[in-house]
This record gives structure tokens, C-alpha cells and sequence, in this order.
């Protein structure tokens, strides 16, 4: 099968050894592909992901998490231009809110990385979110296969931050870092369990101006959150740090500091059993999406559901009964 890229048409095969060559129209294609609802378009992507999959790669995964505002765009650009100094090659997945009408990214990240974009060692792939929770797309794991594949040392992932639930990017990175505010009342609201327990780093954002003091307060308040909580199965031990990517001071200490974090797991064996326990959560989310959209696509189903429904709106029935008898209905052969 052939599809236009390149305005010719090319085969899978073809797109996969340009892929593998670093080419980026054909990187942005395949992740359409990946995105797509499109089964004949799944059946295309499915065999591009398992050619990608035998490459070996070196790259490391960065997750990147904040509430809006924090600056999290402005901080990859900082920390992505940096990183190419270096000589490192950056891919950069923007997950965007989703409009409830058009379905289409709200945010747009590629417009407020204009920089970043310019650079011809960044890719950059804005995508909506559309209804998936985590703050992630539910093919950012493929993203990052074909990203990989395309040669990209480090991808970065760039979440919504609107308050969903952000196991879902932890569960596909390798490093994940929070960003926070200081003096908006949000180091009481970073002080919660679940978050603080999942970062490897916290980011005291725009330290500049008149808000330095603020965010040397904040960093204290922090450090001493972190203090009490038992190390990391990793043997990590989560950072602090103030940037402003403004200026871009910080950035170079906070670089630092995540490449220690790799030399520490990639020696004591945490990073590569951390990427396999990953792989199993992959599989059982990809198995429990795939067992409900085949169950609510079943005709049968979303007939006896709707009945189900008028009952319910009716008193007629209760919710654990109607759910015997869906269940049950898709049981019938």
C-alpha cells in the first residue's frame, strides 16, 4: 500500500528507511498515521511501529508537568536550546488541551517555542489531547517510538497540566520533572503525596526580577517536603532548583542534575527495569482500551445499553442491575 509524502507516493517501507534517516516530513507522517482513526491507517502505522521497535535506541524520555502558566513552553525552549549546544538532538511532544467543538490542539506549543522550532536538531509535534486523562495523547507512546527511531537523543514530553491525572506520563518517562510557581499559593498545593512522590526534580520557574526571593522560599518549603519522604526505588534523590527561562539561568545546574540521575540508574539497573515494568503498563492499557472498544462497538450492546438508560431515567431499574444485563448481553454469541 501507497500513500502522497514528499509529493510522491512512497510505501511503508519506503517511509520507514526515510524515518530511519532522520527524515522529518516523514516523521510527522508516520505519527499522523499513528494518530489516526483510521483502521486501514492503524494497519499502516502498526507495521512502521514494529520495523522502528527493532532499532535500538539510545535516547532518554523527560517528562515535563506544570499547572498553565508555569511555564512550561518557555522552559523547553531554554532547556531544548541548550541541549543542542551540546550537540543533542531534541524531540519535542506538546500535548495540548482539546477543543470540545473542533477536537483540534487549543494551545498551538509550536508558536510559543519560535526559536526552538527554527532548529533544525528540534522537532517539535503539537497534538491534542482530545479525551484521553493523564495529560498525554493516547499515542504519545507511539510518538515517542517513531521520534527514537528517528534518531532524537532526548524527547520531551510536554504535558497539558490541567489538573488530570499525570501517572500517565510517569508511566511512559524515563526522568520526571515538575514545575512549579512561588508565591501564587502553590507550594501548599505542590505539597500532596501523589506528585511530590512521582518527581525526580522540581523546578522553581520564573526566578527573576522582583520574584527571585519569592522563589528561594519556595525552593526551602520544597526541599523540606522532600525531606520527609522515604528514597526512591531508583536510589534517586529528588531535586530542587530555580530557573528562569527568561534568561535562561539554571538551566546549565538543572541539566546537571538530570544527567546525574542517569548515570545513577543506568549503573545500579533501575533505568532499564524501569522501561520494562513501562512496557507491561503499555500493554495492559493498550488490552483494556482495545477490550472496551470492542465491547461498546458491539450492535447488540449499544442497543441494550440505551434500554438500560430509559430504565434507569424511568426508576425502573438499578444501576448494578442494568450492568448484569449489558455485561450479559455481550456474553450472547
Amino acid at each position: 500500500m501507497a500513500y502522497l509524502t514528499h509529493s510522491k507516493k512512497l510505501s511503508h517501507t519506503d517511509l520507514i528507511n526515510k524515518i530511519l534517516a532522520g527524515d522529518v516530513v516523514s516523521l510527522s507522517r508516520a505519527i499522523t498515521l499513528v494518530e489516526s482513526k483510521s483502521n486501514i491507517d492503524r494497519e499502516i502505522a502498526n507495521k512502521i511501529l514494529k520495523e522502528c521497535l527493532l532499532k535500538k535506541a539510545t535516547s532518554i524520555r523527560i517528562g515535563i508537568t506544570g499547572v498553565p502558566g508555569v511555564g512550561k513552553s518557555t522552559f523547553i525552549e531554554s532547556l531544548g536550546t541548550y541541549l543542542t549546544t551540546l550537540d543533542k538532538k531534541i524531540a519535542v511532544l506538546a500535548v495540548d488541551p482539546s477543543s470540545s467543538v473542533s477536537k483540534g490542539s487549543i494551545l498551538g506549543d509550536k508558536t510559543r517555542m519560535q526559536n526552538l522550532v527554527k532548529d533544525k536538531n528540534v522537532f517539535i509535534r503539537p497534538s491534542p489531547a482530545g479525551n484521553h486523562l493523564g495529560g498525554v495523547s493516547n499515542k504519545t507512546r507511539e510518538s515517542i517510538i517513531l521520534c527514537e527511531a528517528a534518531g532524537y537523543d532526548i524527547i520531551l514530553i510536554e504535558t497539558v497540566g490541567v489538573g488530570q491525572s499525570e501517572i500517565s506520563v510517569y508511566e511512559m518517562v524515563d526522568y520526571f520533572l515538575l514545575l512549579k510557581l512561588a508565591g501564587a499559593g502553590d507550594e501548599l498545593q505542590g505539597i500532596k503525596r501523589g506528585i511530590i512522590e512521582m518527581a525526580d526534580s522540581i523546578i522553581i520557574n520564573k526566578a527573576d526580577g522582583d520574584n527571585i526571593r519569592a522563589t528561594e522560599i519556595a525552593k526551602s518549603e520544597f526541599q523540606m517536603a522532600l525531606n520527609l519522604y522515604p528514597l526512591k526505588s531508583s536510589k534517586w534523590k529528588p531535586k530542587v532548583s530555580t530557573c528562569s527561562s527568561i534568561d535562561s539561568s539554571g538551566v546549565k545546574e538543572i541539566w546537571g542534575e538530570i544527567d546525574d540521575y542517569f548515570k545513577l540508574t543506568k549503573t545500579n539497573g533501575y533505568f532499564s527495569s524501569n522501561r520494562k515494568n513501562q512496557k507491561k503498563h503499555w500493554l495492559m492499557q493498550t488490552l483494556n482500551h482495545r477490550v472496551q472498544t470492542t465491547f461498546f462497538n458491539n450492535e447488540k450492546i449499544r442497543i441494550e445499553l440505551k434500554n438500560q438508560v430509559r430504565l434507569l431515567e424511568n426508576n425502573q431499574t438499578t444501576v448494578l442491575a442494568a450492568t448484569e444485563i449489558i455485561i450479559n448481553t455481550g456474553k450472547v454469541v
